[in-house]
């Protein structure tokens, strides 16, 4: 039965909005969610009717067009409660692109940079920018302790009186199952930096957590000091992104020695070299920061995009609530689904510290994967290819989380090697490595996800129970690639602050070298094949 949760019921916004749902069972909203129908509309009359030209002049077109990229900036600030007093909003192309500056601001100088273990792989690329060491806390439990013993930076070797820039950076939900981490770190961080009186700032990677809910900077002495996201991942459109700015942390971007297009009041280009000089705009961060012409395009989109998004759900804290209650109704039926001899179906990956009925350590996003009724992976590459062929689109894979894959499916840093030498890949059909799968099936629940969702998922892993009761066991040509040599760990051995949950029996199954299925052509019967016998 479908609660609701917003002002007009899910399935007359799903009929009137989002008719190609229809036809397909979307759950990747935590890749992209899916834009509305009035919400392209509104941006089509939007440029239909206004000439918009580049913001960098006096003429009518152009100042139009500074007007709406002004006012959507302060009402981006507004939606994520960030004072514009304290804060400063920068339009990029992406999250990655936000982080990307971040990191660019900081590169030039001594730089520390500590990690966490579920982090993206966009905040574990700043790592080889650190110049003064780097360090990844493998789990919550690291981050309090170096939190609660007061974290001072290390000192420069050449310089012991100088030290160097230390940048915390860490995700608010887990891209990879959506656990939620602890939202009061960077005013922890601040604090104690003050003490030791170190330059250490927060770099916060939001991208997944404000997709399903309400982020609040309204408490701008805790808040992060930069914050990292994604505006499609809210709104499905526009494909854009931003950096959110604390302005008493801001000059340390400005930092940076690169300039271009409009952020610089004048340049002299200087003969051979000599006199050459530039000066910066520091009228605003944003003005400093934001080279070149803008997407000004869209970002007049997203006055669209937030209007839109009000009129149809209402609020974010709405969305939240819809999304997670779906997410939590669906990981109660996979962990009860068994196969015919009683053997749990699914292996799910999600932290002890997170319920899905709890908003606060978990957003709506299930990470798992699939067992046959012998207790051996069906491989992520098949399963995706099988619900592609129910009409059922979903994630697959390393999702750009290494921390969180080899923390959950137990894979060591010579696991990896090994397998990469042997032609694993991310993105590749390479599923299992010495009984271990590679990867995992990621689904997630969005604004205009319903039980309808739900359902048809569920149906699939019905479908696959259904079919092995009338096929029985059946064999599958495969490619191996040897590895040799290493007798592997224990399939069912749990990674520290995280949970494996098989509710079924365990399997004896092992072997020694990555398999990988092949592909081959034929209908259903031939793809559950496949899937039955890894």
């Amino acid at each position: 039965m479908e609660h609701e949760f917003y002002p007009t019921p899910i399935s007359q916004i799903r009929k009137k909005e989002y008719p190609l749902l229809n036809k397909t069972t979307y759950l990747d909203h935590a890749g992209t969610t899916i834009y509305s129908r009035s919400l392209m509309n509104e941006f089509s009359n939007l440029m239909k009717e206004n000439l918009l030209g580049n913001p960098h002049s006096k003429s009518p077109s152009s100042s139009l067009a500074t007007h709406y990229v002004e006012t959507a900036r302060h009402r981006m600030l507004r939606f994520f409660r960030a004072d514009p007093e304290h804060f400063d909003l920068i339009f990029v192309a992406n999250a990655t692109a936000a982080i990307k500056m971040v990191a660019e601001g900081v590169r030039d100088e001594p730089l520390w940079y500590g990690y966490h273990g579920d982090a993206h792989t966009s905040l574990v690329g700043i790592r080889q920018l650190a110049n003064a060491g780097s360090r990844c806390f493998m789990n919550d439990s690291e981050v309090e302790n170096w939190l609660s013993q007061g974290p001072e930076l290390p000192m420069q070797e050449k310089s012991k009186t100088l030290q160097p820039v230390g940048l915390f950076a860490y995700p608010g939900q887990s891209n990879m199952n959506g656990r939620r981490l602890p939202l009061d770190w960077p005013g922890r961080l601040r604090r104690a930096a003050a003490r030791s009186n170190s330059q250490m700032y927060t770099l916060f990677d939001a991208a997944a957590l404000v997709s399903s809910t309400q982020l609040d900077l309204s408490d701008h002495v805790n808040a992060p000091d930069f914050t990292a996201l994604s505006f499609y991942k809210i709104f499905g459109f526009p494909d854009l992104g931003a950096l959110i700015v604390r302005k008493e942390s801001g000059h340390v971007l400005l930092k940076r020695s690169y300039f271009g297009g409009g952020t610089v009041e004048m340049v002299i280009h200087g003969k051979g070299g000599v006199d050459a000089w530039h000066s910066t705009r520091h009228s605003s961060l944003h003005e400093a920061l934001e080279d070149g012409t803008g997407a000004f395009h869209n970002i007049a989109a997203l006055h669209c995009a937030v209007d839109v998004q009000e009129r149809l759900f209402g609020s974010m804290t709405q969305v939240s609530q819809h999304a997670n209650h779906l997410a939590s109704v669906l990981y109660d039926q996979m962990c009860a689904i068994t196969h015919s001899n009683g053997r749990s179906m699914c292996v799910m990956y999600n932290s002890r510290t997170a319920n899905y009925r709890d908003r606060k350590t978990q957003g709506p996003t299930i990470a798992f994967n699939v067992r046959d009724v012998n207790g051996r992976y069906i491989g992520k590459s098949s399963f995706e290819q099988i619900s592609i062929q129910e009409g059922i689109q979903l994630r697959s894979g390393g999702v750009c989380n290494p921390g969180g894959i080899a923390q959950y499916l137990d894979l060591t840093a010579q696991d990896m090697r090994r397998g990469y030498k042997a032609g694993l890949r991310c993105g590749n059909e390479i599923d299992e490595m010495e009984g271990k799968p590679t990867g995992i099936v990621r689904v997630s629940f969005g604004a205009m996800s319903s039980m309808r969702d739900v359902e048809s998922f569920m149906s699939l892993l019905q479908l696959l129970v259904d079919k092995e009761k009338s096929w029985g066991p059946l064999q599958v040509e495969q490619t191996e690639c040897a590895l040799g040599g290493h007798s592997g760990h224990s399939t069912e051995s749990t990674p520290p602050m995280s949970e494996k949950h098989d509710f079924g029996s365990n399997s004896s199954h092992s072997q020694k070298n990555f398999t990988m299925q092949k592909k081959t052509s034929g209908g259903m019967r031939s793809t559950f094949r496949r899937l039955m016998c890894f």
